[in-house]
């Protein structure tokens, strides 16, 4: 739903007009159709704009895929890479055959370690529509979860700084180095939609949709409980303002949406833990995935040794640049006093992320829904002339799309 688009007047909603023949014109749309055709309008350049950066990125990693030597990655194909490689095997297995119901001492065997939304949604397309190919529903997903998310982003930047702001911001995340995985079978996508329409319903006041979105997303990703914090604490912080303005009664939807937005994080925690049979058996789990947390000393540690005594290959050296852009991001959006919601999510996240001593390569890819640190950067640009934001936006494109085919083509490993 396109939260906080103004509703029509039941009155003009309820007129009919008749046609010039005498016999009544066809019923007007229900409102909530007529708010969405008009919200999507309005972000259609966004979307578009969208649009074409990931397909000028698909259309360079696909031309690299097949200029590549035999027996190089490339010839397992663009469609293996883009469906059924990685993660998104895991995916594609647990939606095929469920999870697992033991622990075990496999490293990184653990299928309980992907939380289970998105695997649900692909049995779900396959179900619908079983002459699909193995991957096909997945990545159905993800590229309408792609959309989605890129009017969410929208959606924010439009609310808090306009609609140049938001159109940039939207195709800033689209732009990022690791955005190819934005059109994979992986989660981000959906992630990422799930944040940014929460976070949306966040400012402008819709505390249900907020909490259910952030139960889902908390279904999707372990960094769900950051977007759940988000909510609770705003939510929290806005009950205390009206509980010091006056005694009254207390706000049912605030706190039912403070109350949901964590239940989706905790229930799959909560049922890895029945399932092992004891209580960290999530974080048991996790840990043979090597992902603890430490702090940030292996994040420290892991970017020392690859600039101080390796020669760092050119997709790590890309993951280091990311995080340390993120930081500097996240100091620039605490001084241009954001919302509330969105520095208490980009924090946990980026705590979350640079605190796990966890594998190093996919970092970049952990911090895509963190779109609220793009926003210094979206509304600096939106200041600026039309050639100059063109000529940036362009670059940030072409650089993505040769850092997507270098992802999944140059680097030898997984995104």
């Amino acid at each position: 739903m396109p939260y906080g688009i103004s509703e029509p007047s039941t009155a003009a909603s309820a007129r009919v007009p008749a046609s010039r023949g005498g016999a009544p014109a066809p019923a007007p749309a229900p409102p909530l159709v007529r708010r969405a055709a008009r919200a999507l309008r309005h972000a259609s350049p966004a979307l578009l704009a969208y649009a074409a950066v990931r397909t000028l990125g698909l259309l360079v990693f696909t031309a690299w895929a097949h200029r590549t030597p035999p027996g190089s990655r490339g010839r397992l194909g663009v469609r293996h890479l883009l469906m059924e490689a990685w993660d998104c095997d895991w995916y594609l297995r647990i939606a095929e055959h469920g999870y697992t119901h033991a622990l075990g001492d496999r490293i990184d065997g653990n299928n309980l370690a992907f939380f289970p939304l998105y695997p649900a949604l692909v049995r779900a397309g396959d179900t619908l529509l079983p002459w699909l190919p193995r991957g096909a529903a997945g990545l159905a997903v993800s590229v309408l979860c792609s959309f989605l998310a890129a009017w969410g982003i929208f959606a924010v930047g439009d609310r808090l700084y306009g609609r140049r702001a938001g159109l940039v911001l939207a195709v800033l995340w689209g732009s990022l180095p690791v955005a190819l995985v934005q059109w994979m079978g992986y989660t981000e996508s959906l992630f990422t939609a799930l944040t940014a329409w929460s976070l949306y319903a966040v400012l402008t006041g819709r505390w249900v949709g907020a909490g259910a979105l952030a139960a889902l997303a908390g279904l999707t990703r372990p960094t769900g409980a950051a977007l759940a914090a988000a909510v609770t604490v705003t939510a929290l912080l806005s009950l205390r303002g009206r509980l010091r303005a006056g005694p009254g009664r207390l706000p049912r939807r605030l706190c039912a949406g403070a109350l949901l937005a964590p239940l989706g994080w905790l229930a799959y925690v909560g049922w890895v833990g029945l399932r092992l049979g004891r209580w960290d058996g999530y974080f048991a789990v996790q840990k043979l995935w090597r992902n603890e947390w430490d702090g940030g000393v292996g994040t420290l540690r892991k970017s020392y040794d690859l600039f101080a005594v390796e020669r760092p290959p050119l997709f790590l050296a890309m993951v280091t640049a990311t995080l340390a852009g993120a930081v500097v991001l996240f100091v620039l959006s605490v001084c241009d006093r954001q919302p509330v919601p969105l520095l208490v999510f980009t924090g946990l996240l980026l705590v979350i992320v640079l605190g796990s001593s966890g594998v190093y390569f996919p970092r970049a890819r952990f911090l895509l829904p963190g779109f609220p640190l793009l926003l210094p950067v979206a509304v600096a640009l939106a200041r600026a002339r039309t050639p100059v934001l063109v000529t940036v936006l362009s670059a940030a494109a072409l650089s993505s799309a040769v850092f997507g085919g270098h992802m999944l083509l140059g680097w030898h490993g997984p995104p």
